[in-house]
């Protein structure tokens, strides 16, 4: 059985950041749903705006049409990929970048069910547009998430990179 200092030890620096991008996910959501009306749209720069939208479903409002089955759906589903991901963080504590990566998923993916269980859906604020085309809109949780599963892909490339045989020298 693991000594819980160690396992303590050994996550803290994760847990950390899960808290902080959860928190400030949180947090930044707050601010919208106070300072933004619905539907409403405050322009920053020429292709950056500010808005308020709640996503009912998943990435791209996938599934947002539904019923409302879908909410708890993925709010279970987050949070068992959030447990699968402590679990993978464990199993990389002696590495870097990997923990790093599931962490920020992790974290994102509790703002996410955090605002399922407290809004019915997903609070989104963040809107980028070239002229007349835009982005969907996400949040602080969504991008944490995109960083996390970028940096993932990263390291998978990298070690990847770092298993390939290497020839022999010749003499």
């Amino acid at each position: 059985m693991p000594d819980c200092r160690n396992t303590l030890r050994f996550m803290m620096p994760w847990l950390i950041i899960i808290v902080l991008v959860t928190v400030l996910d949180q947090m930044t959501k707050a601010l919208a749903v106070a300072q933004i009306s619905h539907g409403g749209r405050f322009e920053v720069t020429p292709f950056f705006d500010l808005v308020l939208a709640f996503n009912r479903g998943a990435a791209f409002s996938f599934l947002a049409e539904h019923s409302g089955w879908q909410r708890w759906f993925f709010a279970v589903l987050g949070l068992a990929v959030s447990v699968w991901l402590l679990a993978l963080i464990w199993q990389h504590r002696f590495e870097r970048l990997q923990p790093f990566a599931f962490s920020l998923v992790t974290g994102g993916a509790l703002g996410n069910v955090i605002d399922r269980f407290t809004h019915g859906a997903v609070v989104d604020f963040l809107s980028f547009h070239a002229g007349p085309h835009y982005w969907p809109a996400f949040n602080l949780a969504d991008s944490a998430i995109t960083l996390g599963v970028g940096l993932i892909i990263v390291d998978q490339f990298r070690a990847k990179k770092d298993t390939k045989p290497r020839p022999e020298n010749p003499k």
